[in-house]
């Protein structure tokens, strides 16, 4: 079809040429005329025979791209079968496996339904022998019964002669005691009950006691390897940091014209700068470690940048607290991570952060809940509870006192206020009894409560754990002592052992053994209601017995 179409174009290219030629010779044109037209015609002749290419050679693509979407279709189709074929083989070898797993449970239960039916044959065998003993001992018992019945009619006749000596001897001794049997019995039994309840009492003296003794040193125990196993260090918070000049000259620019800076820079930390005639030296005081510490660190920049007047005082302050709290951030996500607790609330990790910044009793706030959290993960291993509470008993040792620490002030305790925090934050109920009871202000109701307060007072009341003014400490002595003496029968008082022992001296006349230990819980739970104080107490009633006699 190509090749007549490219016959017909040339024929018609021709004819024109033809045309062209016979209207040049039959017009007589010049020789110019006739060149130029032989030029058209071959130029003509050129662009028909492109034409012609052209076109054959679009022919060709369209039947190269008809065959090659014929052999597509033909592939899909072909691909289309061979994955019907492979789902059909696939059900075919799931029916196959299943017709097999089927016949083989079946064989199991064929083998087990024999297997069950010798078991019941050799059952019934047993079971036939069984009812052959049971009669052969059936027989052997109605001869035993028989024998008893005979002995029977025997002890019969021997317990009416009994009775009857009973009754003649019974007669004899109510003669002789001038008492009835029922007065006598009632006497007997009174003194059998007054000698068993002695002995009882005794009995769970002796008991109590030994059970106490055990208690006290396992206790011990526990409590001596959980401080041999934690090393803690010594009180170091003051209320006073020494900031050290590298010369004396900048003392006068810290001052300022006038004292315009320093009194800029206390404004805005809110910190007293002693600046007197220590050398090289200058004091920063303030009861909050945390402003202490921002005022350090901004009178550091100051001083090595050396541009100080208000508006750079005000400035930096600024920065050095916004670079404080990322700091406090880091800290305690340190801790949490030292300590192995995880998913901790990013407010309670701040809050841990802000312990490094306060102190109680001269004892470092995070330090204080640092080593409380190890005690009471050691603790609680030591008395073999699970993983699990070892856990919640860690974290509720760091946790415990994260109410000293609060952005806003409140009227609620520590305790308290920590036990609230701790609930907003989503933390396990037990975790949050533990922080609310470890001064007896809410009700211990979990095994790791009482584990806490404990800790927190070995913590604390340990030798060099805290430091309290002089003044603070004989007035709480005072106190002490005259708690004590304010109870009647209370001869003398003295509070020993810096403190943490008071011994109360009772007149023997006036107070009894049993009202001494009543004496001794009263002023013990006096003293933890009415009176502040860090560690624990211990309360020793004394009485004592004296007789004087003079040979002369």
């Amino acid at each position: 079809m190509d090749s007549s179409l490219l016959l017909i174009i040339t024929g018609l290219v021709a004819l024109a040429i033809g045309f062209f030629i016979g209207k040049a010779l039959s017009s007589k044109n010049t020789q110019a005329q006739i060149a130029e037209a032989e030029l058209q015609a071959k130029r003509l002749l050129e662009d028909a025979q492109r034409q012609a290419e052209t076109l054959q050679k679009n022919k060709a693509v369209e039947a190269k791209q008809h065959f090659l979407e014929l052999k597509e279709k033909h592939d899909e189709e072909v691909r289309q079968r061979n994955n019907r074929l492979a789902e059909s083989e696939a059900k075919i070898k799931q029916h196959q496996q299943s017709n097999t797993d089927k016949f083989q449970a079946l064989q199991k239960e064929r083998q087990e339904v024999q297997k069950e039916k010798g078991e019941l044959q050799k059952e019934k065998g047993d079971f036939q022998k069984e009812i052959a003993q049971n009669e052969a001992e059936r027989e052997k018992l109605a001869k035993e019964l028989t024998a008893t019945a005979a002995r029977g009619e025997q002890l019969a006749l021997l317990q009416a002669e009994l009775e009857q000596h009973q009754t003649r001897y019974r007669e004899a001794l109510e003669k002789v005691s001038g008492k009835t049997a029922e007065e006598a019995r009632a006497e007997l039994i009174e003194s059998i009950k007054e000698e068993a309840r002695t002995a009882a009492m005794a009995h769970v003296k002796d008991i109590m006691e030994e059970a106490k003794a055990n208690a006290n040193k396992e206790a011990k125990k526990i409590i001596i390897q959980t401080i041999q196993r934690t090393g803690s260090e010594q009180a170091i918070e003051n209320a006073v940091t020494v900031f050290n000049l590298e010369s004396d000259e900048v003392k006068g620019q810290i001052i300022g014209r006038e004292g315009r800076n320093i009194r800029a820079l206390e404004a805005a930390t809110g910190v007293d700068l002693i600046i007197d005639d220590t050398p090289e030296a200058i004091v920063l005081s303030c009861f909050d470690p945390l402003r202490r510490e921002v005022a350090r660190l901004a009178l550091q920049k100051l001083v090595q940048d050396g541009r100080i007047h208000p508006a750079r005082i005000e400035e930096v302050v600024e920065k050095t607290r916004k670079m404080l709290e990322e700091q406090i951030m880091e800290i305690g996500e340190r801790t949490i991570i030292e300590l192995g607790i995880h998913g901790l609330h990013k407010d309670l990790v701040r809050i841990v952060g802000k312990m490094r910044f306060r102190s109680s009793y001269g004892q470092n706030l995070l330090h204080h809940s640092k080593e409380t959290a190890t005690l009471c993960g050691i603790m609680a291993a030591e008395l073999g509870l699970s993983p699990k509470v070892v856990k919640l008993a860690k974290r509720a040792g760091l946790l415990h006192d994260i109410g000293k620490v609060p952005d806003e002030e409140t009227e609620l305790s520590h305790a308290l206020l920590g036990a609230k925090l701790a609930e907003k934050a989503g933390e396990h109920p037990a975790v949050v009894n533990a922080i609310g009871a470890h001064h007896d202000e809410m009700e211990m109701q979990y095994i790791i409560s009482p584990i806490i307060q404990a800790c927190d007072a070995i913590s604390g009341a340990r030798p060099g754990a805290r430091r309290e003014m002089m003044q603070q400490y004989i007035q709480r002595i005072k106190d002490l002592e005259a708690l004590a003496q304010s109870y009647k029968g209370v001869e003398k008082a003295y509070a020993i052992q810096a403190g943490r022992e008071l011994r109360v001296m009772v007149e023997a006349d006036k107070v009894s053994d049993g009202e001494s230990a009543q004496l001794s819980f009263d002023i013990a739970d006096k003293i933890q209601k009415e009176m502040q104080f860090p560690g624990q107490i211990k309360v020793t009633v004394i009485r004592e017995t004296r007789a004087v006699s003079v040979a002369r």
